[in-house]
Formats: structure tokens, C-alpha cells, sequence
């Protein structure tokens, strides 16, 4: 799946990255997907199943000498060394893990080799090492992907009217209110999405990642997600004879607190992908694939950036071109910049800053009552 080499589209005015809160346009771009995919090198497209494996073996590689260390060493230290050692462990290992999540996130999108058993073999081993139903997600996040924006058909973090907000939320718009929400999402988030759907696209009966008769399958994907929690009850399986071996409070410490960490970390990262001040939502009357697409934002975790294989600073790409290689990622973000413009959004702001602000500031969506000829574009509002 190549492209056709670079041409020249007159781009719209850039937007100032120093101005990260200014609204991108929310009108048809004065551009099309085939253009900015010519703005692309065509190797960009290419993937390669030596360079792709060469990411996990590299993660699972620093992983396991952590763990090595950790389970060697730091009942070595002397107190109180070792009870710092231990929070280091776990936000490395954690980190590390997370490059492992983006992996198998990459085979989800058949981004990791031209053979889709190969994806979904090396996906699904990945992911339920990590308790992730691989199938069950990749399903829904295919649905995500194809409703970015969406009010009405979006799968995650969509955004509630003012009318739809819980009578609760008026006593936690407040900085405390703010740090309980905060540490409940980054927490408990991900195993309340995959389990009961919170914070995902309503449905007309109860949704669950582990059902595989629940609303979110078709019929034809039922068996696969069989596979998927077949592949969970394994390692859970698997950790309960570790327990019984070694103990509860050794898995937890090795294994569990740094998937809690893995688990704060994705939450985190597709909440500021897709919520941002400067960033429209669509219902039905205005929403179309291209600009749903174009309404996510580019973030910076600084040295993390490469750690979550750029997962975060190249998102916009990723949602245009999902089967890319996160290898290629970089490349083709500098490479459609100048065809996007306005419609590319990066916010260099610091992630524990944005997410406090962006919990501040983005509590539901409205359209702008002057603006009669875009009801169907709602904008993120704080006053409730």
C-alpha cells in the first residue's frame, strides 16, 4: 500500500503551536485524504516483520533485566533504599509495559506486518499478558477509529452534553473534585471501560468487552472473542499459580502495581488525544470521517515520547493512516504538517498539566449559540 510521492497542495496557515487553546477550523479542509497521503514518502507505508519484532523483543528484553533486578536485589538494600526502590521499579516497568501495550495496539490495526495472523498471533499473546482482550478491544477500537468525532457513533471519551451530565458533576468541579475524578479514571478507568463500558458509546442494553453475544460484536466476530478471554482466563490462571507459588504480595509488586501503572497510562493517553479545548465534536448533521479524524491532538511526554513508540505525538497521523507502522509515524507527521495546517493540532503543554487542565475545562460540549450555521458542531464548555 503505497503512495504517489509528494505533491504540492497549498496549505492553509499554519497554526502557532504557541497558541494550543485556539480552536482548529471545523469547515470542510480545503484538501483531500489522497493529498495528504501524497504528502507521504511511499515507504512510509511499508511494513517490515524484522523491524516490527525488534520493538517487543526490545521492551520484553528491558523488562525482564528490571524485573531481574528488582527480584534479585532490592530486598538487598538497606533500609530505606529499598522501599524507594521499589516505586522506581514499578513506574519503569510500567513504562516499559506500556511500549508493549502500543505494540500489540499496532497488530489490533494490522500495522505490524502484511500477515494478519501474524498480527493477531503476536497481538493476542501481548495483550492477554497484560489482561487486555485482544480481539474484544480491537473490535471496538476499529469502531472508534471509524466514528472519531462522532456524538452519536463514537466508542470512547465521548463527550456528554450539558443535558446529559450527572447531577453529581457541579460538587466535583473543584480541585479536589478533580483529584478524586482523576484517580478513579486513572485507577480504575480501564477495567470499568472493558467491564461495564463507562465512558464508552451508549448502547440500548448492557455492554461488556468480555460478552461475546453483548452489543458491540457482530455475529461473525462472536468466536474471536471467545479467543479473547480465553486468553485472559490463561493468564489469570497462570498468576494464580504464581501466587500460590510465591505469594500475593510478590505478584502484586512485580506484576501487579506496574499494570496499574500500564493501565493509568492508556487511559491517559487516548483521554488527551481526544480532549482538548481547541477541538470540535460533531453530531449527525455535521460529522464525516475526514474531519472526525482531523479532531485529535498531538501531545509531548518528553522522553516518553519514544518509550510509548510516539504513540502520543503522532495520533493525528495514526487516525489517518491506522495500517502505518509507528516506525514510519514520525516521518509522516513532519511530511503532512504543511498540507494540514489549521487542521493539525499539537499541544506541547506537559501531560500532568494538561490532564488538570483539560479535567477543568472540558466538562461538556455545546454549539456556539451566535454561530446559526454550524448547530451540528459543539465545542467543550466548564460553566455548569
Amino acid at each position: 500500500m503505497g503512495a504517489g510521492g509528494r505533491m504540492a497542495v497549498p496549505s492553509t496557515q499554519k497554526k502557532v503551536e504557541s497558541e494550543p487553546l485556539k480552536r482548529v477550523p471545523c469547515s470542510k479542509p480545503p484538501f483531500t485524504l489522497g493529498q495528504v497521503k501524497k504528502a507521504i514518502p511511499p515507504h512510509c507505508f511499508q511494513r517490515s516483520v524484522i523491524k516490527s519484532f525488534s520493538y517487543p523483543v526490545y521492551d520484553l528484553t528491558i523488562a525482564f533485566i528490571l524485573y531481574y533486578l528488582a527480584n534479585n536485589y532490592i530486598h538487598q538494600l538497606p533500609y530505606p533504599l529499598s522501599y524507594l526502590a521499589w516505586p522506581v521499579y514499578w513506574a519503569l516497568q510500567g513504562c516499559i509495559l506500556t511500549g508493549v501495550w502500543v505494540v500489540a495496539h499496532e497488530c489490533g490495526h494490522h500495522a505490524f506486518s502484511d500477515y494478519q495472523w501474524l498480527d493477531d498471533t503476536v497481538g493476542l499473546i501481548l495483550h492477554s499478558f497484560l489482561l487486555v482482550p485482544y480481539f474484544s478491544w480491537k473490535y471496538s477500537h476499529s469502531r472508534h477509529h471509524s466514528n472519531t468525532g462522532s456524538l452519536d457513533r463514537d466508542e470512547v471519551f465521548v463527550p456528554k452534553q450539558k443535558t446529559g451530565i450527572r447531577w453529581y458533576s457541579k460538587y466535583l468541579n473543584n480541585p479536589l473534585g478533580r483529584v478524586l475524578t482523576l484517580t478513579i479514571t486513572l485507577t480504575l478507568g480501564w477495567p470499568l471501560y472493558l467491564a461495564f463500558n463507562v465512558s464508552g458509546r451508549p448502547y440500548d442494553r448492557f455492554a461488556c468487552h468480555f460478552d461475546p453475544y453483548g452489543p458491540i460484536y457482530l455475529d461473525r466476530q462472536r468466536l474471536q472473542i471467545f479467543i479473547s478471554d480465553a486468553g485472559i482466563l490463561s493468564m489469570l490462571y497462570g498468576l494464580y499459580l504464581l501466587v500460590a507459588a510465591k505469594g500475593l504480595a510478590y505478584v502484586v509488586c512485580m506484576y501487579g502495581v506496574p499494570l496499574l501503572v500500564v493501565n493509568g497510562f492508556l487511559v491517559l493517553i487516548t483521554f488527551l488525544q481526544h480532549t482538548h479545548p481547541s477541538l470540535p465534536h460533531y453530531d449527525s448533521s455535521e460529522w464525516d470521517w475526514f474531519r472526525g479524524a482531523l479532531a485529535t491532538v498531538d501531545r509531548d511526554y518528553g522522553i516518553l515520547n519514544k518509550v510509548f513508540h510516539n504513540i502520543t505525538d503522532t495520533h493525528v497521523t495514526h487516525h489517518l493512516f491506522s495500517t502505518m507502522p509507528h516506525y514510519h509515524a514520525m516521518e509522516a507527521t513532519k511530511a503532512v504538517k504543511p498540507i494540514l495546517g489549521e487542521y493539525y493540532q499539537f499541544d506541547g503543554t506537559p501531560f500532568y498539566k494538561a490532564m488538570w487542565r483539560e479535567t477543568k475545562e472540558c466538562i461538556f460540549v455545546e454549539p456556539d449559540e451566535d454561530d446559526k450555521q454550524s448547530k451540528g458542531v459543539f465545542w467543550y464548555r466548564n460553566k455548569i
